[in-house]
């Protein structure tokens, strides 16, 4: 039986995410406040487009039902973190009505110093059993935010992810493909070199491609555009389309590339680069949630978004505080495909 990843624009029967609980990521009783209330303004954009499933620690129910209304609903397992798209499952389908759930191997985003992993290691199957869906289990280590599909057989990666010493030393890029097109359904995939300047930060993912590039539909990819020559990422997400304009996809098309630039904000308040994107939106059923960061491109991403998506309503949600915890809107959601 051969089963393949879904893109993300196909219908949905839910989206998936994770509760912030006390941990390294959220340093105080404010930051974690901060978090909830980020978190539960994406569950609640979402909810309008789709049922949404709330993980949350033991004991935690309560304090989460305040700020996710009746409409969210919530189950409790151990948690380490928040961020369902890297710790849950990829969910994958057979064409015939099947469903099953890719569990990737979890070491908190390469054995990072800071990270926990003892629970988050576990939520794959967690929500595999609360879908009521079989396992398929893997030996690679990766996470949903570090692959991007386009549903007919590529696939976006990134060297210092799946090839980073942290994950894979001991795969070659052979081993590694062969891995992902086994569980994805793949047969191309389409590698970059790195992610951008901030991701390789205190809690960066050392390089996932969502934040980076995502296809729009089959031929045509997203890709992050920094225009300020001061930024380190603008000359990376100069590579990034150059790169990606030259290659074709697994049905031999040669890829249309729309770049959608970044934020005008260039540091944050610890005089940091920032990674802000547009390029970490989530698709939901008739939806685009889209990050937002009170900034005057914020209009212009939506534009390109509502060209690109006519069929879907463009909704935005301030994504600064989940950006200040190492990622994005895409990165604390994770759709569970319809069959």
């Amino acid at each position: 039986m051969t089963f393949r990843m879904p893109p993300e624009w196909a219908p949905h029967e839910r989206t998936w995410m994770a509760w912030p609980g006390p941990n390294p990521t959220f340093t105080d009783d404010r930051e974690l406040a901060e978090a909830r209330a980020a978190w539960a303004a994406v569950a609640r954009a979402v909810r309008r487009y789709e049922p949404v499933t709330m993980v949350v620690g033991p004991g935690q129910s309560e304090g989460a039902r305040e700020l996710l209304g009746a409409e969210v609903e919530i189950v409790e397992r151990e948690l380490d973190d928040a961020w369902m798209r890297d710790i849950g499952p990829t969910f994958v389908t057979d064409g015939e009505g099947g469903l099953a759930a890719v569990d990737w191997v979890f070491n908190g985003w390469g054995g990072q110093g800071w990270a926990r992993w003892e629970h988050d290691s576990k939520i794959a199957r967690h929500v595999a059993d609360l879908a009521g869906v079989p396992v398929l289990p893997s030996a690679l280590v990766n996470e949903g935010g570090a692959i991007h599909v386009d549903g007919e057989g590529t696939v976006l990666l990134t060297d210092t992810v799946q090839l980073g010493a942290g994950r894979n030393p001991e795969w070659t890029r052979e081993q590694v493909e062969a891995e992902i097109h086994a569980r994805l359904g793949t047969s191309k995939a389409i590698w970059l070199p790195h992610g951008l300047t901030g991701d390789y930060g205190r809690y960066g993912t050392q390089g996932h491609v969502d934040i980076v590039a995502a296809f729009a539909r089959p031929g045509v990819v997203l890709v992050h555009s920094q225009k300020d020559p001061a930024h380190p990422d603008h000359e990376r997400s100069r590579t990034y389309a150059e790169i990606l304009r030259g290659r074709t996809d697994a049905r031999g098309r040669t890829l249309e590339v729309v770049e959608v630039p970044a934020p005008t904000v260039l540091k944050d308040e610890d005089g940091e680069w920032v990674d802000y994107s547009y390029i970490n939106h989530y698709l939901c059923n008739g939806g685009v949630v889209l990050c937002t960061f009170d900034d005057p491109n914020d209009e212009i991403a939506a534009g390109i978004f509502r060209r690109l998506f006519p069929e879907r309503t463009v909704t935005p949600v301030d994504a600064r505080t989940i950006f200040a915890g190492g990622g994005g809107i895409h990165c604390i959601t994770q759709q569970q495909p319809k069959v």
